[in-house]
């Protein structure tokens, strides 16, 4: 708890920080380019003004992830970033285009502009600020581990840039006489609206249930391999509620002749393990395997043989034998979310493969994993 509160007060000192360079910067170019009336200038400068919006999304995240869970919230409040992201995507879109427009009419109507010597001080003390801020968020995002931060940090990598071709756009304008400081405009809109685009895809991804980073996945799966006592795990699946929230189940394999009690605490001991490496809050339900059923193991291999490669990355799992009048095969088999055949089509393959190792019938469950 007290490393989390750390973590929390470094954001926002980093978030505060940034809110209050990029309103600085903005404001400067902001006067600087309608004083001049350079619309390369004030597209910078709103730029840094998006910024420090972002910045704004990144405090009230920051402050947000404080806040304990409720009746309302059970996961918490943390996914609410990705609502405020995506307003403040739209707001800097519907800006790109007011200045994708104003830079064509500056191009059509020709003539060359150039600043004043502050315009060029602005610009440059802006790149040397943004260098900096790129330094200092990429290395507070490490410390911490965070997203926001992280692109924080590229932001800023991605404003010096911006700005570079800005300054370069007016000296041109000043020396040819073309419109350069138009092109310029014309290029920072389509660059504005790149970044607002991308946020928009980003937090909507997350709002509808993004993936969890793969590194986490691998870790945990490397626990779950070793735990004492477990056979075997299926049906691995996580779910993400912002930062520090991800949850996740699992089936565990273990032996049936372990008491109730015995593959409880084993169960229990492997949900401790997870969330004290990993941070994950698993709930890991437990599959009871006969060890000693020779013709159930025989016919399980049997089956894997014939059906895991139909497709690339099939698994057979939490298979058995359920004898009456007629001998059932009921088993689950996953398959990646990039095979193209539906669910219907795996199933029908896989109940032929089976029809033909012997009498038994089989009752498939198709899993996208």
């Amino acid at each position: 708890m007290e490393r989390k509160t750390s973590d929390n007060r470094s954001g926002k000192i980093a978030s505060v920080i940034g809110i209050v360079l990029n309103l600085l910067l903005a404001g400067g170019k902001i006067a600087l380019g309608a004083v001049f009336s350079l619309v390369s200038v004030v597209a910078d400068g709103i730029n840094n003004l998006s910024d420090c919006g972002g910045s704004v999304v990144s405090a009230v995240s920051f402050r947000i992830a404080e806040k304990p869970a409720d009746k309302e919230h059970p996961y918490g409040h943390r996914r609410a970033e990705y609502i405020a992201s995506m307003m403040i995507a739209f707001i800097i879109v519907a800006l790109a285009v007011e200045f994708f427009r104003e830079s064509v009419e500056k191009v059509l109507g020709g003539g060359s502009t150039a600043g004043g010597l502050a315009v060029y001080i602005v610009l440059g003390v802006s790149i040397a600020v943004k260098g900096g801020m790129f330094v200092y968020f990429r290395i507070v995002s490490k410390q911490i581990k965070s997203d926001t931060l992280r692109a924080a940090a590229v932001d800023s990598a991605c404003d010096c840039l911006a700005t570079f071709v800005v300054i370069v756009g007016l000296i041109v304008s000043r020396y040819t006489g073309v419109p350069a400081d138009g092109y310029a405009g014309l290029f920072l809109a389509l660059f504005i609206a790149w970044e607002g685009i991308s946020i928009v895809r980003e937090a909507g991804s997350k709002l509808l249930g993004q993936s969890p980073d793969g590194a986490l996945v691998e870790h945990v799966k490397s626990i779950l391999s070793v735990a004492e006592g477990t056979l075997g795990y299926h049906d691995l699946f996580f779910f993400s509620y912002g930062k520090n929230a991800v949850y996740a189940t699992v089936h565990i394999e273990i032996d049936e002749k372990l008491s109730a009690r015995e593959s409880h605490e084993r169960i229990d001991e492997i949900e401790r393990a997870i969330f004290a490496r990993t941070g994950v809050k698993l709930t890991a339900h437990c599959d009871p395997v006969d060890l000693n059923d020779d013709e159930a193991l025989e016919f399980e291999q049997r089956v894997r043989a014939a059906v895991e490669g139909m497709v690339e990355g099939m698994n057979v799992h939490d298979f058995r034998i359920v004898r009456g009048s007629v001998k059932k095969a009921v088993f689950e088999v996953g398959i990646p979310f990039s095979c193209r055949k539906s669910d219907a089509e795996i199933e029908n393959d896989v109940v032929r493969a089976v029809r033909l190792l012997g009498d038994v019938e089989s009752y498939v469950t198709v899993e996208r994993e």
